[in-house]
C-alpha cells in the first residue's frame, strides 16, 4: 500500500490547483505528443499544485483498446513532470476507472509509474450497488491512496447517497474527495459524510463543481456531531475549469486563503468575480446544451491561446455546439481579468 508523502500531504490538506489534464490530438485524431508535454509544462509553469490525467478532461474513451491510449498519458505527464526538476512538491494524480479487475490495474499500472493518487470515477457504473463501490473503492487504496470523485450524472457518473459517503469515508487510505456533482444538495451529503465520519480531519475536501467555484472555497460547513460542532472547508480545487486560466486559478486560490486567513468579512468584490467564473464555465462547458461540448470548449481555449493545435476529440463528432463559439469569445471580452493570455505568450516564448 503507497502512502502519501508528508510534502505532498502538506500541499493537498493546505490546498492547492489541480487542473484535470486534456488530451492534445492532431487533426486526424493521433497523440501529438509534444503538445501532450506542452499542456502539462503549462500547467506546472502556472503554479499548480498538480495534475490529474487519465480522468474525463482527458476523455475517457482513452482506454478504449482501438484507443489505446492510457498507458501513454500517464508516461507523457509523469516524464515531464520528472524532468522539470520541481523545486516544491507536485501531486500526480491518475484518473482509474472501470469494473474491479480494470481499476486495479489501472491503479496499479499508475502506482508503477510515480503516481501518488488515484481518482476513483464511477463512469459507466450506474447500476452498481453502494457496497460493490466500496469494496472497488478499498481494493484500488490498497494500491495507491484515493481521491474520491463525486461525478454528475450528466457526463457518466450517478447519484451516491449520504450513507455512500459516510461508509467511503471510513476507508482508511482515502485521503481526499473531489465534489463534482454541481448540486447544492448532493455537495452538502458529501461534506455533512465526511464530517461524521471517525476520519473527518483525515479527508481534504476539493471542489469539482465548476458552476461553484468561489463560492465553495469560501464556504466553511458546520455540523452538530453528537453534541459537538465540527466544521469543514474545501480547501481546493480538482477542475476541468482549471485546465484553462491556470495561471488566474492559482492567483483565485491565493485570494481565498488570504480571506479565510483574515477571518474577517468576504469582499462583494470576490463573490463577483465568482458568478464571473461561473458565467465563463457555461460558455466553455457548454451548460445550454447540457455539457455536450465541454471537452472542445476547453480545447478552444487552449487553441486560441496556442497550447493546443486545435479542438480535435478522440470522437470526430464531439465538438462545440450552435453558439458556443460566440459564447466563448463573449466571456473573453466580458472578463478579460480572468485570462491569462499574457502569462501563455510570455511561457511559449
Amino acid at each position: 500500500m503507497k502512502k502519501l508523502n508528508t510534502e505532498k500531504k502538506v500541499i493537498l490538506f493546505d490546498g492547492t490547483v489541480i487542473p484535470a489534464h486534456p488530451l492534445a490530438l492532431y487533426d486526424d485524431g493521433q497523440l501529438d505528443e509534444d503538445g501532450q508535454r506542452l499542456l502539462t509544462r503549462y500547467y506546472m509553469s502556472a503554479g499548480a499544485g498538480g495534475i490529474a490525467v487519465g480522468v474525463h478532461t482527458t476523455q475517457f474513451s482513452i482506454r478504449d483498446p482501438k484507443i489505446n491510449l492510457y498507458k501513454k498519458v500517464l508516461e507523457l505527464a509523469a516524464e515531464e513532470v520528472t524532468n522539470s526538476n520541481l523545486s516544491r512538491p507536485f501531486l500526480k494524480i491518475a484518473g482509474v476507472s472501470g469494473d474491479i479487475k480494470a481499476t486495479i490495474k489501472e491503479a496499479a499500472l499508475a502506482a508503477d509509474l510515480g503516481y501518488d493518487m488515484a481518482l476513483l470515477s464511477v463512469n459507466g457504473l450506474g447500476n452498481w450497488s453502494n457496497e460493490e463501490l466500496l469494496e472497488r473503492a478499498r481494493e484500488v487504496s490498497q494500491i495507491l491512496p484515493v481521491f474520491g470523485f463525486y461525478l454528475q450524472p450528466a457526463v457518466g457518473g450517478k447519484l451516491l447517497d449520504y450513507k455512500f459517503w459516510k461508509d467511503f469515508a471510513e476507508i482508511p487510505n482515502v485521503l481526499a474527495i473531489k465534489m463534482a456533482p454541481f448540486n447544492r444538495y448532493q455537495t452538502l451529503d458529501v461534506v455533512r459524510a465526511v464530517c461524521e465520519s471517525t476520519r473527518c480531519e483525515e479527508i481534504a475536501l476539493y471542489t469539482g463543481n465548476d458552476d461553484n467555484i468561489v463560492a465553495d472555497l469560501l464556504t466553511t460547513y458546520e455540523f452538530n456531531v453528537n453534541g459537538k460542532m465540527k466544521s469543514k472547508a474545501i480547501v481546493g480545487g480538482l477542475l476541468g475549469h482549471w485546465a484553462i486560466w491556470t495561471k488566474k486559478a492559482v492567483k483565485l486560490l491565493d485570494e481565498v486563503k488570504e480571506v479565510r486567513k483574515s477571518g474577517g468579512q468576504v469582499p462583494s468584490a470576490l463573490l463577483t468575480k465568482g458568478i464571473a467564473v461561473t458565467d465563463s464555465n457555461a460558455a466553455f462547458f457548454d451548460a445550454a446544451n447540457n455539457f455536450k461540448g465541454c471537452i472542445a470548449g476547453i480545447h478552444e481555449v487552449l487553441r486560441r491561446q496556442g497550447l493546443m493545435k486545435n479542438i480535435r476529440c478522440l470522437d470526430p463528432k464531439e465538438g462545440l455546439s450552435p453558439g458556443q463559439m460566440d459564447e466563448i469569445t463573449r466571456v473573453y471580452e466580458s472578463y478579460p481579468d480572468l485570462n491569462d493570455d499574457g502569462f501563455v505568450r510570455s511561457f511559449l516564448n
